[in-house]
């Protein structure tokens, strides 16, 4: 079975999804200009496929224009007007792009309802082995121009009086996990600094929906950091891997943002009852389980989906 969790306004709801609820996407999001940041592969190009079909307009970006387009022409495809989907690519640590890209979208479709920071990279290495200059770049990535990009649209949506900003994180932004220290301090970042984003923005329409997927089939492990600076994981996901397949969890996501949920979290079992245990019980979940049951090479091998 296929859970989504979302903490929604202080409220815990356990909803199991077995069918997508389209029509609700469809019913808050039709015509609403939506702007993803890494669609070109992945999460982003899946939730865009998703958006398409129920009537969002689309900014797709990343670093690569092809993939970008061919994902423009599968949208269109869907069914979404040619006019409808605008790819707009650019290099998110470039901080110096970020204000010229949103005039881009407002001279392109007048307003932005959604902006999914959704651009990002993985990692895999052992703490001790990672350089301290792939911590920096790695956040350069996955926090810093997340920011940038976010307090370049706040104005926006401040002036507009309503906004609805969404960010990627991952099951690891809520809990440790072995073998990518850097990744995991990221995403944790990233609640950090959108958690006061939310608190701020009380009381003026402005809506923050952190996403924590789990294990899903993609290319991140291909471009993966590792703990030497330059040097790429290298290595693709096995299709018998126990993973969700990424359109299913882009699936979730559109369901998550059409509700406005704080919090989501996307994955399949036993990472879902792991999740809730290191929430809910992180006593027993630290003193009990990690070490005598929970261990560092089952964690890994969860985490991968090869248990």
């Amino acid at each position: 079975m296929v859970r989504i969790s979302g903490v929604c306004r202080g409220l815990n709801v356990l909803n199991s999804i077995k069918t997508c609820s389209s029509h609700i996407v469809e019913k808050h999001l039709r015509g609403k200009v939506i702007w993803i940041t890494g669609a070109s592969s992945g999460l982003g190009e899946h939730l865009a496929y998703e958006l398409a079909r129920n009537g969002s307009k689309l900014i797709l970006s990343g670093t690569s224009e092809e993939r970008l387009n061919k994902a423009r022409t599968k949208c269109v495809e869907i069914g979404l007007p040619e006019d409808d989907v605008f790819v707009l690519p650019f290099d998110m640590t470039d901080f110096d792009a970020h204000e010229q890209c949103i005039k881009k979208v407002l001279q392109k479709f007048h307003k932005l309802d959604v902006l999914v920071n959704n651009a990002g990279r993985s990692q895999r290495a052992s703490f001790a082995a990672i350089e301290v200059k792939v911590d920096k770049e790695l956040f350069e990535i996955n926090v810093f121009a997340t920011l940038n990009l976010t307090r370049k649209v706040l104005p926006h949506f401040l002036e507009n009086h309503r906004g609805h900003f969404v960010v990627t994180s991952s099951c690891v932004g809520k809990m440790g996990a072995a073998s990518s220290a850097s990744y995991t301090g990221s995403k944790h970042a990233l609640h950090g600094y959108f958690e006061t984003l939310r608190t701020e923005m009380t009381g003026k329409n402005i809506d923050v929906t952190l996403l924590c997927p789990g294990a899903i089939f993609s290319r991140s492990l291909e471009n993966a950091f590792t703990g030497t600076p330059g040097k790429k994981f290298g290595q693709a996901t096995d299709p018998k891997d126990r993973r969700m397949p990424t359109d299913r969890c882009g699936r979730l996501m559109a369901v998550a943002i059409a509700h406005k949920l704080d919090e989501v979290w996307i994955c399949q079992q036993p990472n879902l009852m792991l999740f809730y245990l290191a929430q809910y019980t992180p006593t027993f979940f630290r003193k009990i389980l990690i070490g005598k049951f929970y261990t560092p090479e089952l964690a890994e091998k969860i985490r991968e989906g090869r248990w």
